[in-house]
């Protein structure tokens, strides 16, 4: 069944996550995470709005990039439920608020806009642009529409999330464009594969 390979697949790829972000010392992780924003600079320059993510325990961080989006004059966003039932949105402005996950996301009364960049947190990442992420479909509902107006898709990671076996994609699983990491930004082809 695919849904417990895939949370198999999942609970695997966290812990492996876990256990090398416990690896790494404090200015280790700020170099990386340094790479990781040299790799996005090009990207992010030539984005009109970038959205980011708040990152929690084991995640990359995408800050200094965001920092970079907005020093170049680019709009930079987060997600913000208003409704944790519903799709998040994604709001300009820094995360100084708590939202319903426990996450920080930027204030309701902050502006909504259409991001043509997003940077996108995950579990893991396969050759296809296939991404696991926590399984409770907020991106997937959310980046869907993104992509259709053209939006690119990025997600951000260690080097060891990038797996070489494939991911059971669902039919609901929004195929990333590229995924970043301190190691480089890899482009994903997607004419073998239907999104």
């Amino acid at each position: 069944m695919p849904s417990s390979s895939k949370d198999s697949l999942r609970a695997a790829a966290l812990e492996a996550r876990k256990i090398f972000a416990r690896t790494i010392d404090d200015g280790s992780r700020a170099l990386l995470e340094r790479r990781l924003a040299e790799h996005l600079t090009g990207l992010c320059a030539s984005a009109r709005v970038v959205a980011g993510y708040s990152p929690l325990g084991s995640e990359i961080s995408p800050l200094l990039a965001i920092e970079e989006a907005r020093a170049v004059g680019a709009i930079v966003a987060f997600p913000a439920f208003h409704n944790p039932a519903k799709p998040f949105r994604f709001l300009a402005g820094d995360p100084l608020a708590p939202g319903p996950f426990g996450i920080m996301q930027p204030r309701q009364s902050a502006p909504e806009v259409q991001p043509d960049l997003v940077l996108v947190p995950l579990i893991a990442i396969d050759s296809l642009g296939a991404r696991l992420g926590r399984g409770k479909g907020h991106y997937d509902r959310v980046l869907g529409k993104l992509k259709r107006s053209g939006a690119k898709l990025v997600g951000v990671g260690w080097p060891m999330q990038r797996l070489d076996e494939l991911i059971p994609a669902d039919p609901w699983d929004v195929h990333l464009d590229a995924f970043a990491s301190p190691d480089g930004l890899q482009w994903f082809n997607h004419s073998a594969s239907a999104n």
